[in-house]
Formats: structure tokens, sequence, C-alpha cells
């Protein structure tokens, strides 16, 4: 039988939540495959595995994308390069950041805001 890790041996992620500003609206699977894409470009593939990158939800051109904590920033600068996905010009934002997933999919509509930025 195999023990739990103790919350100190965990990975910390963080959830960023973001929406793509575009003409059309895109699927899941293009996003995906572009955004993993970008993202292997600019940090390259060691630092894109060490990130545990994953988009986690995505629908009507706002998603929400999984990361550690330590490549946080790394992540939030090379969404801001990707200019366009599938030959459409498009404009990524970060909403917010939250170390909770339930509360970055409220989106702070239960008075519990999440934090715009976590600072690292």
């Amino acid at each position: 039988m195999m023990k739990n890790l103790l919350p100190s041996l965990r990975e910390s992620n963080r959830y960023i939540r973001f929406e793509i500003i575009s003409k059309k609206k895109l699927d899941f699977k293009e996003v995906k495959k572009n955004l993993e894409k970008e993202i292997l470009t600019f940090l390259g593939m060691l630092e894109l595995a060490k990130s545990s990158f994953k988009l986690v939800n995505y629908n009507n051109n706002e998603g929400i994308i999984k990361v550690n904590r330590k490549y946080l920033s790394k992540i939030k600068a090379a969404l801001t390069l990707i200019d366009n996905i599938e030959k459409e010009k498009i404009l990524i934002k970060s909403k917010n950041v939250s170390g909770i997933l339930k509360k970055i999919k409220d989106g702070g509509k239960n008075g519990n805001n999440a934090a715009p930025d976590d600072g690292l």
C-alpha cells in the first residue's frame, strides 16, 4: 500500500484564469495545441515539463491553466507573447491567479476575490 505525500513535499500549484480576445470562438483542441506549442518555444521542453502546465478548462474564449508555483511568472510571460492561433489574431489576458481551483472557477462571485496576481 502506498502512502500519501506529506503536504510539505507536494508540488504547490497555481491556477491562472485567462481570456482570449479574438473575433471568433476558438475550440479547446486548437487552443491547447497552440498554447503548448508556443510555451514550448518560449521555455523549452525541460522547463515546460517542470512547470506542470495543463489546460484544465476552456470554453467561450475563457480558460484555466494549472501551473507549478515556481513557473507562474514564466508562463504568464509566455502567454503575453502569443499573438495568433490558427492564423487568427488574438490577445491573451490573465484575469486572476489562485492556489485553489474552486476559487478561480467562481471568479470571485462568492465575495472571495481571487488575487489578481500572486506576486512571485
